[in-house]
């Protein structure tokens, strides 16, 4: 079946994303016809999106959900309002730079249901998104050393071909340290590591084939991520056991996009032949074209990029998983033009964003035009330099019905609680943000929202409208608002509700911007 039969059969059973995806049609087909060399010799990753009808996709049950109590989280947290008031040492933090700001009181909410995030919209997303369907059947890996030298590549990715082929089931992978280079996950076939399995991946570039992908948004032709899956239907990677990408930094190395890629980009060549391989970073787990997706309890270790990457995929599920800061742009999960997500009970230390929502950039984001939408993230916990949550930059094909339920940060605490970021020249929306219940530290502002991003202006102003903030408990924040719209396209519909703040060391910012405030305490004074 050709890119556009994929594509296709997916519209016809996902109505809500039918519109953009058939935009995107007509540059995807062009794409699939584009010239077939070496980037294609290994296997194709060009982005498709599996057959969504194969048997026995399962619903997920509210009542499952971690995230009750999300709207209770200042009372319910160990954190009380009377606590984190005490806490404050600084004056109040609520002047502003003058834009459209104005207070109202309302009344407390009522405690959510059990098993309920406490917004109908997000437990309609949680239920809806489909986990894969695996039989039950295990297949062994014959032939593995184990021994941390020796290449294990073959064994383990023969189990999954013979798996993938007599239709599906479980590789397991058992003790052991297992050096291997990239390995391609089936449709239909779960991979699960023992709690002393450690997949540690090859510093050698040879073993990681070229395919297309993408790189911040932009596409382009690269070595393969540490584990891939291209147009692949039911896949999963489970257990307790660990991914190690520490050793690929040795080649895995560049991040001078400008440079590199956007001058391919604005010279109008094809994405097959922007080949970037050994000038740009690749991720270390990336689903492309997919539906049906689980990575579910391992732990992610010494990835120079992007940790956790689908993109453009459907029945997206992130659960349990850790991940660690091994430097600059290693965020934890990026989903990017992805319908139906969840991320749930994980926990991210990162050099960057925790989570941050992408669909594309810039020219590449306006031609596909897939959004990222309807994404739930609950129950986690996080550090690390930026957002804690984040939309954008990479946001030129829209980012909506985001909500964040009942997390906080730890540790080090991270830099802003949600960020919104675009510019003039990248564009697209953000629209509809709901975050409900989130505690700890913050860094800088708990909530920064630019359209001035790297300073870049063009002519797609982007825009911003509904973003919703309450049951804030933060002990000690730079700022609680930095908010940074356009003249000519303001942010709209801003609130920030029944929230405390402690410990903020500065006023807020707000320009260009429509904010409603209720409810709200910063260092002891209701403004």
């Amino acid at each position: 079946m050709g890119l556009r039969g994929h594509a296709s059969r997916v519209l016809d059973r996902r109505p809500p994303l039918a519109s953009h995806l058939r935009r995107g049609l007509g540059c995807l087909r062009d794409l699939a016809r584009a010239d077939r060399g070496d980037a294609r010799r290994h296997y194709d990753l060009r982005p498709r999106l599996a057959d969504p009808s194969r048997p026995g996709p399962r619903r997920r049950r509210c009542g499952a959900d971690p995230c009750a109590g999300g709207a209770a989280i200042v009372s319910g947290s160990g954190w009380s309002r009377r606590r984190i008031l005490a806490a404050g040492t600084l004056g109040a933090a609520g002047a502003v730079i003058p834009g459209c700001v104005r207070s109202v009181s309302t009344p407390p909410p009522l405690p959510p249901p059990p098993g309920s995030t406490g917004s109908a919209a997000a437990d309609a997303i949680v239920a809806s998104t489909a986990l894969p369907s695996i039989p039950a059947a295990s297949y062994p890996i014959h032939g593995l050393r184990g021994d941390g030298r020796s290449d294990d590549t073959r064994a383990i990715q023969d189990a999954i071909d013979t798996c993938h082929g007599r239709g599906g089931g479980r590789v397991v992978v058992p003790a052991g340290e297992f050096l291997v280079g990239a390995l391609r996950l089936r449709s239909r076939v779960g991979v699960h590591l023992d709690s002393a399995a450690t997949l540690k991946f090859s510093d050698d570039p040879e073993r990681y084939p070229l395919v297309q992908t993408r790189y911040e948004g932009l596409e382009c032709v690269n070595h393969s991520p540490m584990i891939q899956a291209s147009g692949e239907t039911d896949v999963a990677i489970t257990g307790s056991g660990r991914l190690d990408a520490s050793a690929t930094a040795a080649w895995n190395r560049g991040r001078n996009r400008a440079g590199v890629l956007e001058p391919l980009v604005a010279r109008g060549v094809p994405p097959a032949h922007r080949i970037v391989a050994g000038r740009l970073r690749t991720a270390m787990v990336e689903t492309v074209g997919c539906a049906r997706v689980l990575i579910r309890g391992v732990t992610l270790a010494g990835s120079p990029f992007w940790q956790i990457h689908p993109t453009l995929c459907a029945d997206v599920t992130v659960e349990g998983v850790t991940t660690t800061d091994s430097g600059p742009n290693s965020d934890g999960c990026d989903p990017e033009s992805c319908e139906r997500v969840v991320i749930r009970s994980c926990t991210f230390s990162c050099g960057d964003d925790n989570v941050a929502l992408k669909s594309g950039r810039d020219e590449d984001g306006r031609r596909l035009g897939v959004p990222c939408r309807n994404v739930v993230i609950v129950g986690c916990q996080g550090e690390g330099r930026f957002g804690f949550i984040t939309c954008g930059s990479e946001q030129s094909g829209g980012i909506e019905n985001v909500f964040a339920c009942s997390n906080r940060s730890f540790g080090r605490g991270v830099g802003h609680a949600l960020w919104v970021k675009s510019n003039s020249r990248r564009g697209g929306y953000t629209r509809n943000v709901n975050m409900d219940g989130f505690r700890g530290r913050v860094l800088d502002a708990v909530a920064a929202v630019t359209m001035h991003y790297d300073g870049q202006s063009g002519a797609f102003p982007p825009a911003f409208d509904g973003i919703h903030l309450r049951n804030l408990a933060v002990e000690s924040a730079g700022a609680v608002l930095d908010l940074d719209g356009l003249e000519d396209s303001r942010i709209r519909n801003f609130t920030l509700s029944r929230s405390a703040f402690a410990a903020v060391g500065a006023a807020d910012r707000v320009r260009n911007a429509d904010v409603v405030r209720s409810d709200v305490t910063v260092n002891g004074v209701a403004l």
